[in-house]
């Protein structure tokens, strides 16, 4: 395993599990997402990996022998959530994404919805938790992980999803060349072993057709565009009898036509039919907005280059290599059209979360984050929003919010502090002074020195590689 063990002082994986000593955060202002406001000053007491005690600073009690963090004029806020990333490389079957971890970590990002999975990489997650929980992995929560169904047959795919439970999988997830047909019976097995059914509307289905069905997420806005277009019945019924290959090739080939019959009337219309399903929705604008890919600049350049493993700098520059003038032409129409299907969401009650497909070429992990708040900001969230969509309403979504997604006395020690007010403006979480890791501390010299470290240690290229998790 490539990832970066520690003790909190770089000590060995063999060590015995690392007692979470107390932290008292002082003077701090609290970055309160359930309602919407800051308050301070407080004082936050942590204890073997819990908030213990949110109190005034004058009536706060703090042990001899924790350790304080002079929150004075700075924010403290709920660990952030990316709910779209990729640990595994099951296509090329190259060695997993733990080189990402710290990442992830050092931009704040302290838990993550893993978004394919197999029976073999789930015991890979189960060790990774623990070794977390052990103090002796510095690597984001995985929050939940799942396994991606197709089938070869309706009937096939229902043994798949029945396989994938018993592998322990929390959610199924679908692609966009599934069959109509494969994903209805999907759905069926799905419910009947109480699994969410999450991932792209496949491209034969209409977007709203999918929520009321009861596909709990939609990610990419697949089919959003379609459904936001004056011209989704012809699109689909251009696609039908279609799978596979064939039906992702039509639907690509159509991109530019969905694009320009985008209707906002129509949009609105759909984005409160939408609301009244419960289906979320992970845009994942980071992808939409490509303008850094085709701007020809030599990826070697971003100063991020050097934390990627060489086999993945290889995927990138490959998949670089390949970028066209179309490609160009086509993400710089879909961007502003994606921040307007955002807005309308968002206006009418759907639930927008953060996620960014990492780590797709240019889509750095955990950086990447910190970029799709930005965006969501500019697609009409308030700060509070976007901060809610990354923190609160992934817990809520996960059906962790007892634990976890907002700073309250009994939920798990996952903490960033901030040198700046988020809030006022959402690009302050990048002035990340600390974190708090599952109760463990690390500062911001501890964050600069993982980055470095993670920056020497990465692996030789391998030679199968994929562009499609």
């Amino acid at each position: 395993m490539g990832a970066v063990l520690l003790a909190w002082t770089f000590v060995s994986q063999a060590a015995p599990a690392h007692p979470r000593p107390s932290i008292a955060i002082t003077d701090v202002t609290i970055v309160d997402v359930e309602q919407g406001r800051l308050l301070g000053p407080r004082t936050v007491l942590v204890d073997d990996g819990r908030i213990v005690a949110i109190r005034m600073p004058r009536d706060a009690a703090i042990s001899a022998s924790a350790q304080r963090v002079d929150g004075r004029g700075r924010f403290l806020m709920p660990g952030l959530v990316d709910m779209h990333v990729h640990l595994f490389n099951l296509s090329s079957r190259r060695p997993p994404n733990d080189w990402s971890f710290p990442m992830y970590v050092a931009n704040g990002v302290l838990g993550v919805r893993d978004m394919r999975a197999d029976a073999a990489t789930m015991l890979l997650v189960d060790r990774w938790r623990k070794a977390v929980g052990d103090g002796e992995l510095i690597a984001p929560r995985i929050l939940a992980d799942g396994i991606a169904v197709h089938g070869k047959s309706p009937e096939d795919a229902t043994r798949q999803v029945d396989a994938a439970a018993d592998a322990g999988a929390e959610f199924i997830k679908v692609f966009s060349d599934v069959p109509v047909s494969h994903w209805r019976a999907i759905l069926t097995a799905a419910q009947s072993r109480s699994l969410p059914v999450v991932g792209h509307v496949p491209a034969g289905v209409p977007l709203l057709e999918a929520a009321k069905a009861g596909q709990r997420s939609d990610e990419h806005l697949m089919q959003a565009y379609e459904a936001c277009s004056t011209i989704e019945a012809t699109l689909l019924a251009e696609r039908e009898g279609l799978d596979g290959d064939a039906l992702t090739a039509r639907s690509e080939e159509q991109e530019a036509r969905t694009l320009n019959a985008f209707d906002m009337s129509t949009c609105r219309r759909v984005s409160r039919q939408l609301a009244l399903t419960g289906q979320v929705q992970v845009p994942t604008l980071v992808l939409a907005d490509e303008d850094t890919l085709g701007n020809g600049a030599n990826p070697g350049a971003d100063p991020r280059w050097r934390y990627l493993r060489a086999d993945e700098r290889t995927r990138w520059e490959r998949f670089l290599a390949g970028y066209t003038a179309k490609d160009a032409a086509l993400a710089k129409q879909r961007w502003p059209i994606a921040r307007q299907i955002v807005s309308a969401m968002h206006q009418a009650g759907v639930t927008v979360m953060a996620g960014t497909d990492a780590p797709m070429p240019g889509v750095y992990p955990g950086f990447a984050l910190l970029e799709e708040l930005q965006l969501l900001v500019e697609a009409g969230l308030t700060p509070f929003d976007v901060l809610r969509s990354a923190t609160l309403e992934p817990a809520r979504f996960l059906g962790i919010a007892d634990t976890s997604g907002s700073l309250a006395v009994g939920k798990r020690a996952d903490l960033v502090l901030l040198d700046a007010d988020p809030s006022k403006d959402i690009g302050n979480t990048r002035r990340i002074r600390a974190v708090v890791l599952d109760g463990r501390l690390l500062r911001r010299a501890d964050l600069d020195a993982l980055l470095e470290q993670a920056a020497r240690s990465q692996a030789p290229p391998h030679q199968a590689l994929d562009r499609k998790h």
